[in-house]
């Protein structure tokens, strides 16, 4: 049951992970902010390899931001 879990975790993260980087392709926004919100994205995938609520708490932050407008500075 616990492996059932996980994975439908993983299918969520995945599908998420698929939607924040739709949406950071689709931002109109300076080209650093753009990097620096990929960057972000990578690390969240990175952390899915390894720790998998973990990722799924920054995807949520990092999705609560992109909902929100707020942007990292893209210096």
């Amino acid at each position: 049951m616990e492996r059932d879990s996980q994975l439908e975790l993983y299918e969520a993260v995945a599908a998420r992970l698929k939607e924040a980087h739709s949406r950071v392709r689709a931002l109109q926004v300076p080209e650093g902010v753009r990097m620096a919100l990929s960057r972000k994205l990578l690390v969240v995938t990175a952390a899915a390899k390894h720790d998998l609520p973990d990722a799924a708490r920054r995807l949520d932050l990092l999705m609560k931001d992109l909902d929100e407008g707020r942007f990292p500075r893209g210096d």
